[in-house]
């Protein structure tokens, strides 16, 4: 079958073996598949991941089980977890000790004609939403973690810094909430978009005032956004970071300490209430496709995606 795989380089293989399922997993025929920031950064030396990239995917099961009919169209968590340390046992999954994940860690992807999923980590994709919104169910859960890990009043003071692909995404998310909401954001696409969707916004952290949000979310990948939100956060203010980076940031931690600001990791969310989302449209998802591409030109699809500003693209077989 064919697969996208990075082995030092960026390839399309056309022989790769066709999925090897244990017992509990499931043989996934892939419909779509959506290009992120963190497959991005794998190709940069992030997590030092060799094999099929790829995690945010919308399939159709092969594999029939008592649970799940042939042709059922699936999405799927990322995590693989043992199901028996400590954390699994605590109902958390997503941070299971011994877990690999899907296209980032010891696991393969989705960018492939198929893949393997266990059938605990499935969820049903409801008939009404299409294969275009589903494939944004991982990146959205993702930004339904924010509000999972941090509680948003109406009252508060909250600025989203990076409005790129999961940027926006949280910033739909907590405009439901109904805070005082401002994203920072300077290009073209998502300044539009944000225009669309009524959500204030500005082109720089030096337009708001120092240290009087109570609540930051980075979302930009590079260090000057960790560095923007400790200007722009509150003393015992929260930072939320959603960033991932392939090489390890300087930043000043000692204003952590001496302004008591809270700083919370954030990562993988819930799935059945982003699909929720989808059935309600609660969220603006196609919008935000800026190209698609057949899975044969998928390093093109690579290089498209690498350029700044740069919104989602999609993968299809």
């Amino acid at each position: 079958m064919r697969a996208l795989r990075y082995d030092t380089r960026l390839a399309l293989v056309t022989n790769e073996p066709d999925p090897s399922p244990a017992s509990d997993e499931a043989v996934i025929r892939l419909r779509l598949a959506g290009i992120c920031h963190t497959d991005l950064e794998l190709t940069r030396g992030y997590m030092g991941f060799q094999g099929i990239l790829g995690h945010e995917f919308v399939g159709e099961i092969l594999t029939e089980s008592n649970d799940w009919k042939v042709g059922q169209r699936v999405v799927g968590e990322i995590n693989i977890a043992c199901g028996h340390c400590d954390l699994c046992a605590a109902g958390i999954p997503s941070q299971c000790r011994n877990r690999s994940t899907l296209g980032i860690d010891r696991y393969p992807g989705a960018f492939a004609d198929c893949l393997r999923v266990p059938f605990r980590n499935l969820h049903a994709v409801p008939d009404n939403v299409p294969d275009e919104m589903a494939v944004f169910t991982e990146p959205l859960a993702a930004a339904l973690q924010v509000t999972e890990l941090v509680p948003i009043q109406p009252s508060d003071r909250v600025v989203v810094i990076g409005a790129g692909k999961l940027g926006l995404l949280i910033a739909q998310v907590l405009a439901l909430t109904g805070c005082d909401l401002t994203v920072i954001a300077h290009r073209p696409t998502p300044i539009s978009l944000l225009d669309k969707w009524g959500i204030h916004h500005v082109a720089s952290a030096s337009q708001l005032p120092r240290q009087q949000a109570h609540v930051i979310v980075d979302a930009t990948g590079n260090e000057q956004g960790f560095a923007s939100s400790l200007d722009l956060v509150r003393p015992r203010g929260t930072i939320v970071l959603k960033s991932t980076y392939a090489n390890l940031p300087k930043t000043d931690m000692t204003r952590l300490v001496v302004d008591e600001v809270r700083l919370v990791g954030s990562r993988c969310g819930p799935f059945d209430k982003a699909l929720h989302l989808m059935v309600d449209q609660k969220i603006d998802l196609v919008s935000m496709i800026e190209r698609r591409f057949w899975l044969d030109a998928a390093l093109m699809a690579f290089q498209y995606a690498a350029q700044p500003g740069v919104l989602k693209v999609l993968l299809s077989p």
